[in-house]
């Protein structure tokens, strides 16, 4: 998921003071007491910026953590419950490239004050929504899209500039880790808030409260502006990597080109094409996952026999906790593993990159394809090979970004990062949990309801996921076939 949500650009300049800039910053070793100051404010300020994007992800599953309560309260066929995080995407899709263009030009501290009040505002108030009027529901959570749009584009942009290039590639990796912790929490604060009150609303009252603490941090700890260190084009990847052209006297400029001039190029770039669609397909099957898993669980448990039917107030929430824990450490464990196995692989082969994809990728597609297949029989399995599945989904997250790094020129790499951002978005998490819910709904009108059918409904519709995930390893298989002539040609 998770993830090239962060990305975004500055515009190249006329003029380079990246290395003025720099020479500014850094004291001479004699001048320990005016160095250390300054960094440890910048340290202060990133902590602050992770924190913020740790309360970021965290509302984004505060949905699925509460899925089948809220499906419940507003009488939500599987349809209309996937709806609900497909309208959260495509409103965070749509407002990305506008508050990148506003932090470009606009004072960025400014921007992200405003989204984070924006977003937890509009989350608060969701929480004090009726049942008769779901259609207000759905309206919020995509204003929380668009609130928390306004802090993934800029946020990255700021650490970028407050450090060096090797604690900035630190620093970036730890901002992006608070992706899957954030994701995990989600899940784990909004059923344990439901467990504790019995009512899924004050999962909905929490983070609000969490993100007025990270608005006074932000008002108090970051300066107003922030001295960017380089109007370069940055491009920033999920494992912290980091390309700055324009930083190295040696490269040679080359004559500007139009936006369509562009993109027809990047259509030919068969490693960027296929890894793109590599990339849409990890989308698809996490945004299935992370919306439907607790719910599909839960529907396996109940006919197991494990649980009951939910027929009261408050549903249990456990499957949604333990997820939550898997997603953390699933999500951790992969990024870092799949960046050491990049590192280590590259070396030996220079199609390392894509192949690592391709076989992580088929491997999770037959875990996630075997805890649907024993589901009905073996809870424990179940929960195994999902946390598997996950885990060789998430090795792809700290790879697939770097691949576009070395085989997109630099200055067609924020139009590549766009386009990316715009296909893997729509056709990709944006598109999968509506998807998933309406071929759910499509087989239980076909057949009688009952509790086996809501299961098996979810179950076959589930299967798509997994032949998703292995036509990705096919797309990345292809760009392996391409991956060293790409690369030479854009390091011409």
């Amino acid at each position: 998921a998770h993830e090239n949500r962060g990305l975004q650009s500055q515009p190249p300049p006329e003029e380079q003071n990246y290395g003025a800039t720099a020479a500014h910053v850094r004291q001479r070793p004699f001048v320990s007491v005016s160095r250390n100051g300054p960094a440890k404010r910048d340290y202060l300020i990133a902590a602050v910026l992770c924190y913020a994007n740790l309360i970021n992800f965290m509302d984004w599953f505060l949905v699925p953590g509460t899925l089948i309560d809220i499906q419940k309260y507003f009488e939500l066929s599987d349809g209309g419950t996937g709806l609900l995080q497909t309208v959260f995407i495509l409103c965070y899709m749509l407002a990305a490239p506008i508050f990148g263009y506003l932090g470009d030009r606009y004072n960025r501290k400014i921007i992200l004050g405003a989204g984070i009040f924006f977003w937890s505002v509009v989350t608060l108030g969701s929480s004090f929504i009726s049942e008769s009027h779901y259609w207000i529901f759905f309206l919020s959570r995509g204003l929380v899209g668009i609130g928390t749009a306004s802090y993934s584009t800029i946020a990255p942009t700021i650490i970028a500039d407050l450090f060096e290039e090797g604690r900035r590639t630190t620093m970036l990796s730890i901002f992006y880790i608070f992706i899957p912790v954030g994701s995990g929490l989600g899940y784990v604060l909004a059923a344990g808030m439901a467990d504790v009150t019995g009512d899924w609303h004050w999962a909905f009252r929490i983070t609000p409260c969490m993100g007025g603490l990270a608005l006074v941090l932000l008002i108090l700890l970051v300066p107003h502006r922030t001295q960017r260190r380089t109007a370069a084009h940055r491009a920033l990847s999920i494992s912290g990597t980091i390309r700055v052209a324009a930083e190295r006297p040696d490269v040679h400029r080359t004559a500007k080109t139009t936006w369509c001039q562009d993109v027809i190029s990047l259509a030919k770039n068969r490693s960027f094409v296929w890894s793109s669609l590599g990339l849409t397909a990890m989308a698809f099957v996490t945004g299935a996952l992370g919306m439907w898993v607790p719910l599909f669980l839960y529907r396996a448990q109940v006919v197991q026999g494990i649980v009951p039917p939910c027929l009261q107030e408050s549903c249990n929430s456990s499957n949604s906790i333990i997820f939550g824990g898997i997603t953390i450490g699933t999500g951790i464990l992969g990024v870092v593993a799949g960046a050491e196995a990049a590192r280590r692989l590259r070396k030996i082969n220079n199609k390392a990159d894509p192949l690592i994809c391709a076989t992580s990728m088929c491997i999770s597609a037959l875990c996630l394809y075997t805890a649907l297949m024993v589901a009905q029989t073996n809870i424990l399995s179940t929960f195994i090979f999902i946390a598997f599945g996950e885990l060789f989904l998430s090795v792809n997250w700290a790879v697939v970004t770097d691949i576009l790094l070395y085989v997109v020129t630099p200055r067609q790499q924020s139009t590549a990062i766009a386009l990316q951002i715009l296909v893997s978005h729509l056709l990709g998490d944006a598109s999968s949990p509506y998807l998933i819910g309406i071929i759910s709904n499509a087989i239980q009108a076909k057949n009688a309801h009952s509790f086996q059918w809501n299961f098996w409904s979810m179950q076959y519709s589930f299967t798509v996921c997994a032949f998703v995930g292995v036509f990705g390893g096919g797309f990345f298989l292809l760009t392996s076939f391409y991956i060293e002539e790409d690369r030479k040609e854009a390091e011409q």
